[in-house]
């Protein structure tokens, strides 16, 4: 019997145990107006907000295109633990302690570790789910018994050339620009609802944006989408300041407004320089409550919970508007990614090195034994050239150029395919049989299991 989902881990890092319990959702008196929610439907154009006016070219002529994109198809492994169907394993196996080759129809280009489920997008575009489906996350019916812990497609009939997952909600984006999202967002009191206070959806529905969104990254319950115009867009639960657009005094519910202050998608305000208006991003990504940009100009720009100093800001107040984060200026090197767990985040630079930053318990930072917190990003010794990086709740991962993967962390949860229990305090080479004569092309990191994107080597 799949385990029930629990009320998200508070970020306060007193709660960190991995024992965590049902909290019921207060439903607040909403004031605001609601927009009900559209139903899939396929052709343009969607209905904009109300009070925004659609944009002239929301029909791009060529397919959306980022470099975050993957299209190199590999087989999907997974590890660590499965009591709620997340390794997509079937139902009768609890946890992996080395990596597991998951069955699935086809081959997959991209595979996302959410909370508790896993979502795989395939080389033709179609997305198959598993894991916890409490609410909605799997975005298809799960009644047979059984169905939630094995690949199942999610109906929908566009080609999805992106996905991102969270603790409860997962999202997709198709070529022509648009955004479905299903599941539910939580905070610290239970759910807050998808599109529409306090409602769930289980099936696929589509967010109602004025511009094609070009890349979608998600927090454990917050959704960043990139524009084609170098916009930012956020929704979701914004307590810890996640959104960069909602602040304090109405983050929790969203105030006097309601919950669709939070769920309906907004503008991040960045203030360019000078008389130049407006900030431009081309990136962006998410630790678990919290956000990083990337400007046009390589400028690196966070919002979100730093109370281990994981944005690299010099206090650890949390920032619910965009700060510039003058920790990773450097004339020197461009920031290529980035990737946050709970309290600590992992990035890579242009010269393939790895740095991270936050928190250091459990060996979290990959610094060696006995490191300390970090407030700025510090390079991660004896590693090969890094070409990404991920993050779990409380580990982390690099994958080298030439197809290897490095984890370190909480052992806990047999995330790092050591086969131990045991903390890991420097990065150690992922081995087992699945990942012989194969190289690593991603890894994806949830509350307690992990995702790996493999493919064969070539024979030479």
């Amino acid at each position: 019997m799949p385990g029930k989902r629990t009320a998200k881990k508070s970020p306060v890092p007193e709660d960190e145990s991995p024992a965590r319990k049902k909290l019921k959702g207060k439903k607040t008196p909403l004031g605001a107006p609601e927009f009900p929610a559209q139903p899939y439907r396929k052709g343009f154009p969607p209905l904009p907000n109300p009070g925004s006016t659609p944009h002239a070219s929301f029909l791009p002529r060529d397919a959306v295109s980022h470099p975050s994109h993957r299209t190199q198809p590999g087989l999907v492994l997974s590890l660590g633990q499965g009591d709620v169907g997340q390794l997509g394993l079937g139902e009768g196996v609890m946890e992996r302690k080395k990596p597991a080759l998951v069955q699935l129809p086809e081959m997959i280009v991209q595979a996302e570790a959410g909370g508790m489920h896993t979502v795989c997008l395939s080389e033709t575009g179609k997305i198959y789910t598993f894991g916890c489906n409490d609410e909605g996350a799997l975005g298809r019916d799960t009644s047979a018994e059984g169905s939630e812990t094995t690949p199942g497609l999610v109906e929908l009939q566009e080609k999805v050339v992106q996905v991102s997952a969270g603790d409860s909600h997962t999202a997709a984006l198709t070529d022509d620009g648009r955004v479905f999202v299903w599941g539910s967002f939580r905070d610290n009191n239970g759910v807050i609802g998808l599109l529409e206070p306090m409602k769930t959806s289980s099936v696929p529905v589509l967010l109602q944006l004025s511009s094609p969104v070009i890349k979608i990254v998600s927090g454990n319950d917050h959704l960043v989408m990139l524009t084609m115009d170098g916009d930012l867009f956020t929704c979701g639960c914004g307590e810890q300041g996640q959104l960069g657009r909602v602040p304090e005094l109405f983050a929790n519910r969203g105030g006097r407004k309601g919950l669709q202050r939070l769920l309906v998608p907004q503008r991040v305000p960045v203030r360019g320089r000078g008389n130049k208006g407006k900030m431009r991003f081309q990136d962006a990504f998410c630790g678990a409550y919290f956000t990083f940009a990337v400007t046009q100009e390589g400028h690196i720009y966070g919002f979100g919970l730093s109370n281990y100093h994981q944005l690299g800001t010099q206090g650890t107040e949390p920032c619910f508007s965009p700060q510039n984060l003058t920790s990773f200026k450097n004339s020197t090197k461009s920031w290529l990614g980035f990737s946050g767990g709970q309290h600590h985040t992992v990035c890579v630079d242009s010269e393939g090195k790895a740095y991270s930053l936050g928190r250091a318990e459990y060996g979290r930072l990959g610094l060696g034994e006995g490191a300390e917190e970090k407030s700025t990003p510090t390079v991660i010794p004896d590693l090969p050239s890094i070409s990404s990086v991920a993050c779990g709740a409380s580990v982390g991962y690099a994958v080298s150029s030439d197809g290897r993967a490095f984890a370190w962390g909480m052992g806990t949860n047999y995330q790092l395919g050591t086969g131990e229990e045991d903390d890991v305090w420097s990065p150690v080479q992922m081995t087992g049989k699945q990942l012989e004569n194969r190289v690593v092309l991603a890894v994806s990191s949830g509350g307690q299991h992990t995702v790996l994107l493999v493919k064969d080597k070539e024979q030479s």
